[in-house]
This record gives C-alpha cells, structure tokens and sequence, in this order.
C-alpha cells in the first residue's frame, strides 16, 4: 500500500496516466493485501484472547493468500509488483482461473470463521462491549479505517476519493450491520468489520477479473525515459489510499532534481493510536492485549 501511495502522488506531479489494465492489476493485488492482512490480524486477535487454535486456523487460511500474491508478484511480502505509471507484471489468462479458484475457497470458508469467531461465547464475552469508541469519539480523534467504521463513521478512501480501479466498482464503506445491533463500537464490532471486508475483498476481486481491460501496463515502458521526465516534474500532491489499517498518505514535493524535495510519510496507526485513551478508560488488565490489538497497530 506504501509503494501504491507514494506513486500517485508523484504520477499526480509529472501528470502521468496510468494504463486502465494496470489501474486493475492494482486494484485487484491492493484487495489481496487487505485479505491477508485481515486474516493476519485474525489470528493475533485470538491469540490475544488466549485461543491459539482459531490462530493456527486463521494463518492457515491466510497461506492462500500469500500464495496467490506470491504467483502473481514473485514475493510474498514485499510484492514490488508497482511501478510508477503501472505496474511490473501483468496478471496472464493462465493466472486467472488460479485467482478465481483462491477466491470460491475463501468463499466457502468464509462462513466457518464468521461462525468461529462470532458464534463463540467466549470470543462475545471478552469483546462485546469491551474497548468503546463511540461515534463521537471517533470523529473527535479522526480514527480511520475499521477502527473508524466499527464505531459507525462511514469513511473509505476507496469510496469517498475513488483511485485505481475503484470509481468503476460498487465499493461502500462495511459497517456493523443491524443484525449484529449495528454500530457499538466495540472490540466485537471492529471483528464483524473486517470479516465483513474480506467478503468485500472477495467481491470486489470478482468485479475487477468480469472487467479486466486489455492493453498496456505501463505508461512508459523504457525506464531511462521514465526517468527523465520524473526529474523533470516540478510540484506536490499527496497520494491516499485506503490501506487495510485505514487512509495511508504519502505528501511529495518535487522542484526538478533527480530526488524528491520532500517526501512525507503518513501510516495507517498513527491515526488510531489516539484511539486507545478512550478505549482503555475502566477496562481490566487482561483486556488490555486484545483492546490494544483491535485497531491493528503497527
């Protein structure tokens, strides 16, 4: 997600135009980021609540994941797959039904987590109600993210200032739904959140592979001329995206030289660490690991 903002903002400067077949490819491995990354989170969460159990089930689930990034980048952390004015590979119709088939088996294990970790009294009982960050507080301390949208702020870099493929899809920010009692705000809450945008994740994926354009990836395929007209590019802008911990922001500022002027970083936890003064007031010692670990710090 890093790679992605940082190079909005500098193809924002140098007024580059993104190919719409890579603007997809973006689209699709940024939704894979958010999987695994939810999964991962997952898996912490219940080791916080002392079920190491539902951690081994939740990174096992997550290994699809990485595996699928990892045939379609190369890497299984670090993807490098972003270029700015594309992207470095391009996703191949051999690829696509391995994409879709990682997509029905998270399909068909969605469910079962929805069941294990929702369903569960213990899981209710350790989370519901722990952790609050009501609606005004979390407006009052601009948490972002599913921090943000536990709590019922509907906010979503992806929906509010669509980027990459996004302003073409159905994206809405996920909220507590009523049959869960809507928006509490809680630790519980800010779980349903992030199974609920794994499911998102999935669909949105689906919408990107029914409409992948064809055409090129990159703007500028010879690098030496890509080079060229960034040290060239003169101005700033800032490039958001919805990373998933919440809105990732990198601020570049370019005057013409072979380096950026000024290049400032904005990750997702600053944002929510203030979150916790709120969630922590009169809470029990053992409730602060999984409390802390709600906002997803890093």
């Amino acid at each position: 997600v890093h790679s992605l903002s940082f190079a909005r903002a500098v193809e924002q400067i140098a007024e580059i135009e993104v190919p719409a077949r890579a603007d997809y490819i973006r689209t699709i491995l940024h939704e894979f980021e958010r999987i695994q990354s939810h999964l991962l989170w997952a898996g912490v969460a219940a080791h916080e609540l002392g079920f190491d159990s539902l951690l081994f089930l939740a990174w096992r689930v997550r290994e699809q994941s990485m595996d699928l990034i990892e045939n379609l980048t190369g890497n299984r952390v670090n993807y490098g797959i972003v270029q700015i004015g594309g992207v470095r590979r391009d996703i191949s119709n051999d690829q696509i039904p391995l994409i879709e088939q990682g997509l029905e088996y998270y399909r068909g294990l969605l469910d079962q987590m929805k069941t294990v970790f929702l369903d569960d009294s213990t899981i209710r009982m350790r989370c519901r109600g722990h952790g609050l960050l009501s609606y005004q507080d979390a407006q009052l301390l601009c948490a972002i993210g599913p921090t943000a949208r536990a709590s019922g702020v509907a906010m979503d870099v992806r929906h509010d200032y669509p980027y990459c493929a996004y302003g073409d899809l159905d994206v809405h920010p996920v909220l507590p739904p009523q049959e869960f009692g809507g928006a509490h705000g809680d630790v519980y809450d800010r779980i349903i959140v992030r199974l609920l945008e794994i499911a998102q994740s999935i669909d949105i994926i689906q919408q990107c592979l029914d409409n992948l354009p064809t055409g090129e990836i990159l703007w500028e395929k010879k690098l030496p001329k890509l080079l060229l007209t960034l040290k060239k590019a003169q101005g700033e802008a800032i490039g958001r995206v919805e990373a998933p911990r919440g809105e990732c922001m990198h601020y570049v500022r370019m005057d013409g030289n072979e380096a950026p002027a000024t290049w400032k970083v904005k990750a997702s936890s600053y944002s929510n660490l203030m979150s916790w003064i709120p969630m922590l007031k009169g809470e029990q010692l053992a409730d602060v690991p999984i409390i802390v670990a709600s906002i997803d710090p890093c």
